[in-house]
């Protein structure tokens, strides 16, 4: 097996066999690929505010016993987690996904408020900054933008109250459900047909930014 390959195959295990799931706390890390660490540190610290916290230099990966040199730093966020960097010293950014849209895959991080997401895009601007939004998506309000790896971020505020959130929350699975369901008619009709089309969801939350 290379390692490229992502193993994933579920079982189905005795829940009542097994130990309690962790607490799991928080985001510790996103750890990507940086084209350059000084590059990134500027773009990261400098103007986004977030300070540079760790570094981990070394010529093999712990995980995998591989030779592979790198330097290995990171940036704190106000709550203790961190975003995480690996620069392999050949000046290469990560490639983009061939089958996945560049808005797809991204980083969105929390401001407090819409303030504070005015100044973040004005000062991004100011560098030269492509910047997208503000975006209105009703329980929160986000802005778009690249770093310096061709990393999709996003700066968001929540606008929906505690009570509004929570209440969206609570029909989650059902809806996941039965958009599964019409995915295993879809998979059927597609490997009955061949058809191309792609599956829609049944509900749409966004009929403002649909076209006619």
């Amino acid at each position: 097996m290379s390692s490229q390959t992502v193993p994933f195959t579920l079982t189905t295990p005795h829940l009542e066999s097994l130990p309690k799931a962790a607490d799991i706390q928080q985001l510790h890390h996103y750890a990507y690929r940086a084209r350059d660490a000084e590059e990134t540190r500027h773009f990261y610290e400098d103007i986004l505010g977030l300070p540079l916290y760790h570094i981990i230099q070394s010529d093999h990966v712990p995980s995998t016993g591989e030779y592979c040199p790198y330097t290995h730093f990171f940036f704190r966020l106000l709550d203790g987690s961190f975003i995480a960097f690996f620069d392999l010293g050949d000046d290469q950014a990560a490639l983009p996904s061939p089958n996945t849209p560049a808005w797809v895959n991204h980083i969105a991080f929390r401001v407090n408020t819409i303030d504070e997401l005015e100044r973040a895009k004005a000062r991004l601007q100011a560098h030269g900054i492509d910047v997208l939004g503000v975006t209105d998506h009703h329980v929160f309000q986000s802005i778009y933008f690249f770093d310096p790896n061709g990393i999709r971020l996003e700066l968001t505020v929540q606008t929906g109250s505690k009570e509004t959130m929570h209440k969206e929350s609570l029909d989650a699975h059902e809806r996941l459900k039965l958009w599964t369901q019409r995915k295993e008619i879809w998979r059927a009709e597609k490997a009955a047909t061949g058809a191309q089309v792609k599956l829609k969801p049944e509900r749409n939350d966004r009929p403002e930014f649909s076209k006619p």
